[in-house]
């Protein structure tokens, strides 16, 4: 069997549950920033309104994910550290973002070792983010 013979392995998008388990993931991401307080520092971050922001999260995590290009296909290539370079982003807020989205993937059940994968990724580009020394 040649690698092109190969089965295509499953994506992350679909692994999740497609479109409507990735927007459930963002909805309950941004809800969880409002509800607990200890997410305090990240929704400070974020302003008062959200709706712009849980949209392009969506738009961004289903392409990330490896679903449609919806971000990409509004508003080009996401160059993320270009665009959270207004934010202050530091280790708290960085620990509290992938607090905050692990939380989220937890409870809209995300099977586990793909929690943990997606974790670990999302850890690594929330590291990269940060723009500020210290705390």
């Amino acid at each position: 069997m040649d690698a092109d013979d190969s089965p295509a392995q499953p994506i992350p998008y679909d692994l999740i549950g497609g479109e409507s388990v990735v927007r459930g993931l963002v909805d309950r991401f941004y809800d969880l920033m409002d509800l607990e307080p200890g997410y305090a520092a990240l929704r400070a971050a974020h302003g008062t309104e959200l709706s712009g922001a849980r949209q392009k999260l969506f738009m961004f995590l289903s392409g990330w994910l490896g679903g449609p290009p919806l971000y990409t296909q509004a508003h080009g290539h996401p160059r993320l550290r270009m665009r959270h370079m207004p934010f202050s982003i530091g280790v708290l807020e960085r620990d509290q973002w992938v607090a905050c989205m692990d939380q989220a993937m937890r409870e809209v059940g995300i099977e586990p070792t793909l929690r943990a994968r997606l974790k670990a990724s999302f850890m690594q580009t929330a590291d990269w983010m940060r723009n500020r020394a210290g705390a």
